[in-house]
């Protein structure tokens, strides 16, 4: 997909990010909530490639934003569920913005050293 030159020259390139492959899936079953799909379906409507989806889907099921019966998915009708998602995640995108993105791997040595210190003051009491 091309756009105006004009716009290359005068846009935030950090506006140009790509949604996720979730932010995708969300969107197009939010914007289609009274039908339900098919994998391949929701694949194709939304350029996800078909070895994509299937993950996609299941970690969007796991966090009970989207539905699935037989072979069809749709958008959870929990809409508050649905709201506090995407808030959140606009909120953590904000903070990595403002502060920098976390490092997983920082918090878990962290977590660990924690359990280890905790561990020793318990057992020096």
């Amino acid at each position: 997909m091309s756009i105006d030159i004009e716009r290359f020259e005068e846009d935030d390139p950090d506006a140009w990010e790509e949604p996720t492959n979730a932010e995708r899936v969300l969107a197009f079953l939010a914007d289609h909530d009274d039908r339900a799909w098919k994998a391949g379906e929701i694949a194709d409507r939304t350029g996800i490639s078909q070895g994509s989806i299937g993950p996609v889907l299941v970690r969007l099921r796991e966090q009970d934003l989207v539905r699935h019966r037989g072979s069809y998915w749709a958008i959870t009708d929990d809409r508050e569920r649905l709201h506090d998602a995407t808030e959140l995640h606009r909120i953590t995108a904000s903070l990595d913005e403002r502060f920098g993105s976390e490092d997983r791997s920082e918090w878990i040595a962290h977590a660990a050293e924690s359990t280890d210190e905790g561990t020793a003051e318990r057992d020096e009491g």
